[in-house]
């Protein structure tokens, strides 16, 4: 299939975005997690708690507060990595699920920090994503080793396992949001696979279309009106942009790395954490890293002409020393979840140096610490007499 080429514009200073979008943003605090070279994996937090749940490279999981980063307590009894954790078990606002290499997904109750369930793969499994969805909502998918394995929630009990879909570990399973009988899942082998996951679940009947992003994926998501589009980033640090409800992609940015870091005046960017949607706003960031834990925040913008890449809208700088493996922004789409409702919180970070920062926002009247949305000087590139890097892929 051909592919529409993309541009990435590199402007001055006048043409970046509004000031709106340039505010200043300074780090509230700073929590160590653990001493020694502990990683926080990924963070998540729950629209009904006022919860942050923090997975370690421990094997364990720390809950805090997200209004004032105080303490809870951890879940113990991983005994392998901790791949993803989510407050989404069906009208379990109380309940944090994970799952892991020891080949399981496991409920804690956050209140006692005791687990409630688990669920369990074939010998030697290991479990790298877990979604929630279905007609009814009770349905768990789960990726595992090339295969990708559902569970009815209510009893706990196995209704299908599709192993002729992928042919390497599946890193991702999302259900798309207001389609929940839809499951995406993304694979080492390249393969995007959409799923139908309404009646008996099977290979033959049910995968509905494959998309190919030949090379091995690591993260996808959901943005658009109807959530149509699907951001994909891989283990390559590359980013594509497809119309999953078509099986087309729209947008392949191979030199993704080297485009952000033409965007900014700081160190190139070195990996990719993630990509955030507003949907208030109708906008998608793709956000990378420095190896010192610089983290910029730059803006994918699809027009009739092409996808570009822009020049970074926000910058956190001095909370981290290291990688950055997570990010939970607070903004206008979560007003639901008491993550928000902590006046002038931008979000929260957490990385291979042990530590889980909040980030404020300007318009919180307690700033302290570093600036970190830093002035479109630093940010933006030197005035180029209209030179654009133009991206043909293959």
């Amino acid at each position: 299939m051909r592919e529409m080429e993309m541009e990435v514009d590199v402007g001055s200073a006048s043409e970046a975005s509004p000031s709106s979008s340039l505010k200043k943003l300074g780090l509230k605090n700073a929590i160590q997690t653990n001493f020694g070279e502990d990683y926080v994996f990924q963070i998540a937090s729950s629209q009904d708690i006022p919860a942050l749940a923090v997975s370690l490279s421990t094997n364990a999981i720390k809950l805090y507060s997200s209004e004032s980063g105080q303490y809870f307590g951890e879940c113990k009894g991983h005994s392998g990595r901790i791949h993803e954790i989510s407050f989404s078990a069906p009208a379990s606002p109380h309940v944090l699920c994970s799952c892991s290499s020891d080949g399981t997904v496991r409920a804690w109750d956050t209140r006692s920090f005791k687990q409630v369930s688990m669920l369990r793969a074939g010998p030697s499994q290991e479990i790298f994503s877990f979604s929630f969805g279905g007609s009814n909502g009770n349905l768990l998918a789960a990726g595992s080793d090339s295969q990708v394995l559902f569970w009815d929630w209510r009893n706990g009990k196995q209704v299908a396992c599709l192993e002729e879909s992928h042919m390497d570990d599946v890193t991702h399973v999302q259900f798309i949001p207001g389609q929940q009988n839809k499951l995406i899942s993304s694979s080492v082998d390249g393969l995007l696979c959409l799923f139908d996951t309404d009646g008996d679940i099977n290979d033959d009947s049910n995968l509905s279309s494959v998309m190919n992003v030949e090379t091995s994926v690591s993260k996808v998501g959901f943005f658009g009106n109807d959530n149509q589009k699907l951001w994909c980033l891989t283990h390559i640090e590359t980013l594509s942009i497809w119309d999953w409800n078509e099986g087309r992609r729209e947008a392949n940015f191979e030199q993704a790395r080297s485009l952000v870091s033409d965007q900014w005046n700081l160190n190139n960017v070195d990996y990719f954490v993630d990509c955030h949607y507003s949907s208030t706003e109708d906008r998608l960031w793709l956000i990378g890293g420095t190896s010192s834990g610089t983290l910029g925040y730059f803006p994918i913008t699809q027009k009739c002409n092409g996808t570009t890449i822009g020049a970074a809208e926000a910058i956190l700088e001095g909370g981290h020393m290291g990688v950055v493996r997570s990010i939970l922004p607070a903004n206008a789409d979560q007003t639901s979840s008491n993550l928000g409702k902590s006046r002038g919180i931008f979000g929260w970070t957490g990385g291979e140096d042990g530590r889980l920062c909040c980030w404020l926002s300007g318009e919180s009247d307690t700033l302290g610490g570093n600036p970190s949305w830093i002035s479109s000087s630093l940010v933006m590139k030197p005035k180029k007499s209209k030179n654009k890097a133009r991206h043909h892929p293959y």
